[in-house]
């Protein structure tokens, strides 16, 4: 079972069945009406998570509450991502507005969707566009890369380089002329570029200028298709577990390899245009994007130690929607207060065994690896660990 999300599925449900061979990709949790939480506990009469906010809106926290018309801002995930998922950036809420009015069977609600990826195993993705004197460099060594821009929108970029506004402007238009090349153009560019650096490979030549080895990858999950010249546009991140990358409105990205925790806005709304079998909108993606180059490390998203709790790590975006916090309880710590806070909370185990109770509950909660709770606004949880390796937590909230 090389899934994570398989393996907290079974952890978390002892009478869940995980088929062999069956891809377990995400695990969702939060009230959005493509996958409404169930609430497990047969004693509550609501059945999922939404219901159970209708009917007790003040569960969420009285500034929550009001300032997300009684809905849970986000939505929690766990992603096992074993083949890569399209190329795609997130709308701002004026243009996901605009995109659910004219395109609703696409674009399924009117709500902005930043989102934050964290590591759980050495994670590989694709985001926001590289230093100008990357793309360059790899205009220079990879011809086929080179015919889909063209010659004039490469020399270009080299003229613009040193001025970030018309850098900006000329990298639009390289990645847009890339995007929108005749179908019979790339394929031929991309069969003219695996056979070569197939052969380079072969012959024990160092194919990293071309980066061969993710340009193989990619072409064996998705053959044939422009998304995969995105790798000489984009940064090639590749995050080890606790780091984070936070995406915002209208960066592109793409997730590739790994296990990660995803937190977002409550909203699933999502521009593809490369490495999907998904509806792309190449016109969109190209028109929305922020074309700002910046260096891989510049987007690794810092977490911050939480200064009334030694074990709790916060990982606080700029927006509102959400924050997530990684709690770390050493194994000689066997009594552990998840804190109270003003806001409804999603609380993920990701390793380590406790007894958890609290003043809402109707008894105490055995957790497990793979446990999620539900925890109301101004809510503690007292755990009494039970695990020699201590526990891993991860949990969702919206601090306002």
């Amino acid at each position: 079972m090389d899934s994570e999300v398989a393996r907290l599925v079974v952890g978390g449900d002892p009478v869940a069945v995980v088929e062999e061979g069956k891809p377990y990709a995400e695990l969702w949790m939060g009230a959005h009406p493509k996958g409404d939480a169930q609430i497990k506990d047969n004693r509550i009469a609501q059945t999922t998570l939404g219901e159970w906010i209708a009917h007790f809106p003040g569960c969420l926290g009285s500034k929550v509450k009001d300032t997300f018309q009684g809905q849970l801002p986000f939505l929690f995930k766990v992603l096992s991502v074993n083949t890569a998922l399209s190329i795609q950036a997130h709308p701002n809420r004026e243009l996901a507005a605009r995109l659910h009015d004219q395109f609703p069977e696409h674009y399924p609600d009117d709500n902005h969707k930043p989102e934050m990826a964290i590591a759980l195993t050495r994670f590989q993705g694709l985001c926001g566009f590289r230093p100008v004197e990357e793309i360059l460099g790899f205009l220079n060594t990879v011809p086929e890369f080179r015919a889909l821009v063209g010659n004039e929108a490469a020399e270009e970029l080299r003229c613009d380089g040193g001025d970030a506004a018309l850098a900006s402007q000329t990298l639009k238009k390289c990645f847009t002329r890339m995007m929108n090349c005749e179908k019979k153009v790339f394929v031929d560019q991309l069969n003219m570029l695996v056979k070569r650096v197939t052969e380079e490979g072969a012959a024990g030549k160092d194919t990293s200028s071309s980066h061969g080895d993710l340009l193989l990858r990619l072409h064996s999950q998705y053959p044939g298709d422009i998304g995969c010249f995105s790798i000489f546009f984009l940064n090639h991140m590749v995050l080890e577990p606790g780091e984070a990358m936070f995406l915002g409105a209208n960066e592109p990205h793409a997730y590739l390899h790994g296990d990660c925790i995803e937190c977002m806005a409550c909203s699933d709304n999502t521009v593809r245009a490369g490495l999907t079998p998904k509806y792309i909108d190449v016109n969109t993606l190209c028109e929305m994007l922020n074309y700002s180059p910046a260096p891989a490390g510049s987007k690794i998203f810092p977490c911050v130690q939480d200064a009334s709790d030694p074990c709790v790590s916060l990982y606080d975006p700029p927006v509102p929607d959400f924050t997530v916090m990684r709690i770390q309880v050493p194994a000689s710590v066997k009594q552990y207060t998840v804190a109270a806070v003003d806001s409804a909370s999603i609380l993920l185990v990701i390793e380590g065994d406790a007894t958890a109770t609290s003043a809402a509950a109707l008894s105490d909660i055995p957790l497990g690896r793979g446990s999620v709770l539900f925890v109301s606004a101004n809510e503690s949880v007292s755990l009494h660990a039970a695990s020699r390796s201590g526990m891993t937590m991860f949990r969702a909230c919206c601090l306002l």
